[in-house]
C-alpha cells in the first residue's frame, strides 16, 4: 500500500472530484463506477469494477513527480527534510505507509533477520509466562466462587430467621458428613447407615442442632418435648458428632474467610502481573511485526543474490479550510487540503570498514518522488483512512496492542466483584437501585409537570452517522462546492511550494513562475481560477 493506492482511493471515496473525466469515457465510467459503489460498496465494488474492465482512472487536483539517482542519495535526509518542512508549515501530517524489503543476499536481509528473531523470542517467553497468570486467575477466580457459595451456608446458619437458618445449617451438615465425617471410614454416620443396621442415624444427625434436641429425642417424657425416636446408643454416637460440628462450624468458617481474603489479594496482584507482562511484552512483539519485510514480493528490481534494499515512505499532511466571510453559514461537516507525499527508493547496500575497525553499510541508489493535492471533506478523509487500514491488515496480520485487555475482558464482571470492596460494591447497588426506580417511574403527570418546570432531562444530541462505505456520504452543496474548491486551490499551492522550495534548497532548476502547477484550463485561460474550474468540473459531472 502506497502514494498509488492513496490515489485510487482517493478516486472512490470522492470520484466527483478526483476521477479524471475530462472526456466523454471518463465520464462513462464514472457512472458506471458510482453505480457498482452504491450497489456493492467499496470493496466489494472495487472488485467488480475490475472484473468488467471498469478502470480507476485517478485525477489528484495537483500532482507532481520527481527521480533522481546518485550512488550518494539516501533517502532518510530527503524524507526528513520534506516531514519537518510541512510540519513547520502548519499542515498536521501522519505516516500512512512504512514498508521495506531487503534482497536475500544482502547484509542487511541478515541483519534484520536477526534482530526480528531476538526480539521474537524475547516477545514469546514473556507471553508464555503471562499465558501462565492468565491459568491462574481462571483458578483463583473458580476456587473464590467455591468459597463464596460456602460462605454463604454460613451466613444463612447465622441468620435470625429460623427457616433460612435451618437451611444453612442443613447444608453445613451435608458438606461435613461428606467432607470431614467421611474419612472416619466405616465409623462415619453414612456408613453406619447403610452398613451396621443405624437406619435412623442419618436423618437423626439432620434434624438435631444441638445436644438438648438429642435428650429430647430420646426421652419418652412428652410433657418435657421427649418424642422417643432414639435409643441410647444412637444418642450416644451422636453427641459427639453434634458437638464436632458446631466447633467445626466456627473453625472453617474463619478458615474460610481468611482464605477467601488472601487469595482475593493474590487475584489482584495477578491481574496487575498480567498487565506489567502486557507492557513488556508490547514492544517487542510491536518491533518485531515493524521489521516484518514486505511491499515488493514481485519486483523486478529486488534479485536475491544482489545486495540491494528498497523502501515505500508514504506521508499525508492535512490543513482544515474555512468558509469564505461573504457566506454566512455554519459547516456540518469540515473541508481539508491534503497533500500526499510518496518515496520509493532503491538502493545498494554495500559493507564498509572504518578506521576504527566498525562494520557499516553504505548506501547510495534511486530516489522516485510523488507529489499529489486533494480537496476532501471529513467524512472522505475519514473513509480513506478506514479503507487504507483495511487494506493494510488484508496484507498482514495485524498486533493487537493490548493483549491484557483482551485476556481479562471477558473475566470483567467476576474481576469487578471479587476485587470491589464492600463499600463499593454497597454503592454501586445504591445506583442500580436508583436507576431501576427511576425507570419504573412511570406517572405521566411528573412528566407532563416536568415540561411546565424545566426539571425534564434534556433531550441527546443524535449520534453522528458512522460512515462505513461510499453511499453514506452525502453530495455537497453549493457552499460545501465552493468550500472544496477553496480547498483544492489551497492544497495545489501548498503542495507547489513544497516541491519548488525543496528543488531551490537542492540546487535543482526550477521556474521563476508557478506554471508547472496550472491546470490545462488555466494554462489557455490565465485569468481562470482553480476554483471556477472545479465549479465547471461539478457541472460536467451533473
Amino acid at each position: 500500500m502506497g502514494a498509488k493506492e492513496v490515489k485510487n482511493m482517493a478516486a472512490v471515496v470522492s470520484p466527483d472530484m478526483h476521477y479524471d473525466t475530462e472526456d466523454a469515457e471518463g465520464r462513462k465510467n464514472l457512472k458506471a463506477l458510482k453505480k457498482i459503489l452504491k450497489e456493492h460498496g467499496i470493496k466489494e465494488g472495487l472488485k467488480i469494477a475490475e472484473e468488467e474492465e471498469i478502470p480507476i482512472s485517478p485525477k489528484p487536483v495537483s500532482s507532481f513527480t520527481m527521480t533522481f539517482d546518485s550512488q550518494q542519495a539516501q533517502l532518510e535526509p530527503i524524507y526528513y527534510w520534506l516531514l519537518d518542512f510541512i510540519q513547520d508549515g502548519g499542515w498536521k501530517t501522519e505516516k500512512i505507509t512504512d514498508n521495506f524489503m531487503a534482497s536475500p543476499g544482502s547484509g542487511q536481509f541478515q541483519e534484520m533477520g536477526l534482530r526480528a528473531t531476538r526480539l521474537q523470542e524475547e516477545g514469546l517467553k514473556i507471553l508464555g509466562g503471562m499465558n501462565q497468570i492468565v491459568k491462574s486467575v481462571l483458578n483463583l477466580i473458580y476456587d473464590l466462587k467455591e468459597f463464596e457459595m460456602r460462605l454463604a451456608h454460613y451466613d444463612d446458619a447465622a441468620s435470625e430467621d429460623k427457616k433460612t437458618k435451618e437451611n444453612g445449617l442443613l447444608a453445613l451438615k451435608q458438606v461435613w458428613l461428606d467432607n470431614v465425617d467421611l474419612k472416619r471410614g466405616r465409623g462415619a454416620i453414612h456408613q453406619m447407615a447403610a452398613e451396621l443396621g443405624f437406619t435412623t442415624i442419618r436423618e437423626v444427625f439432620m434434624m438435631a442442632n444441638s445436644t438438648d434436641d438429642l435428650e429430647k429425642m430420646n426421652s419418652e417424657d412428652e410433657k418435657e418435648g421427649g418424642s422417643g425416636l432414639i435409643n441410647d446408643q444412637v444418642k450416644r454416637i451422636l453427641i459427639p458428632r453434634i458437638d464436632e460440628f458446631l466447633k467445626w462450624i466456627k473453625y472453617s468458617e474463619r478458615e474460610l474467610r481468611k482464605r477467601f481474603k488472601i487469595e482475593t489479594s493474590y487475584l489482584k496482584s495477578q491481574v496487575e502481573t498480567i498487565k506489567l507482562y502486557s507492557q513488556w511484552m508490547k514492544p517487542y512483539l510491536k518491533s518485531a511485526q515493524a521489521l516484518q519485510q514486505k511491499g515488493f514480493e514481485k519486483s523486478a528490481a529486488l534479485v536475491n543474490a544482489f545486495s540491494t534494499s528498497m523502501f515505500e515512505l508514504t506521508i499525508m499532511g492535512t490543513q482544515p479550510a474555512k468558509v469564505p466571510s461573504n457566506f454566512n453559514y455554519k459547516l456540518k461537516r469540515g473541508y481539508n487540503s491534503v497533500i500526499v507525499i510518496g518515496f520509493t527508493y532503491r538502493g545498494h547496500v554495500s559493507q564498509r570498514v572504518t578506521q576504527k575497525g566498525d562494520y557499516g553499510y553504505a548506501m547510495g541508489g534511486r530516489v522516485d518522488m510523488t507529489f499529489d493535492a486533494y480537496a476532501l471533506n471529513d467524512e472522505e478523509l475519514v473513509l480513506l483512512k478506514k479503507k487504507l487500514d483495511e487494506e493494510d491488515v488484508g496484507d498482514t496480520l495485524q498486533f493487537s496492542g493490548d493483549i491484557a485487555a483482551e485476556a481479562l475482558d471477558d473475566l470483567k464482571e467476576d474481576l469487578d466483584y471479587f476485587l470491589k470492596s464492600d463499600e463499593e460494591k454497597e454503592e454501586i447497588d445504591k445506583k442500580e437501585k436508583k436507576k431501576k426506580k427511576t425507570s419504573e417511574d412511570i406517572n405521566p403527570f411528573s412528566a407532563l409537570f416536568s415540561m411546565f418546570t424545566g426539571s425534564g432531562k434534556k433531550k441527546k444530541k443524535k449520534d453522528k452517522k458512522e460512515i462505513a462505505d461510499f453511499e453514506d456520504i452525502a453530495p455537497d452543496n453549493f457552499v460545501e462546492k465552493t468550500v472544496r474548491a477553496n480547498a483544492a486551490e489551497s492544497a495545489a499551492d501548498g503542495l507547489y511550494l513544497v516541491y519548488d522550495i525543496y528543488k531551490k534548497a537542492h540546487g535543482m532548476a526550477s521556474s521563476p513562475e508557478n506554471f508547472e502547477n496550472m491546470n490545462p484550463a488555466a494554462a489557455k485561460e490565465p485569468d481562470v481560477k482553480f476554483k471556477d474550474i472545479f465549479k465547471s468540473k461539478f457541472e460536467k459531472i451533473k
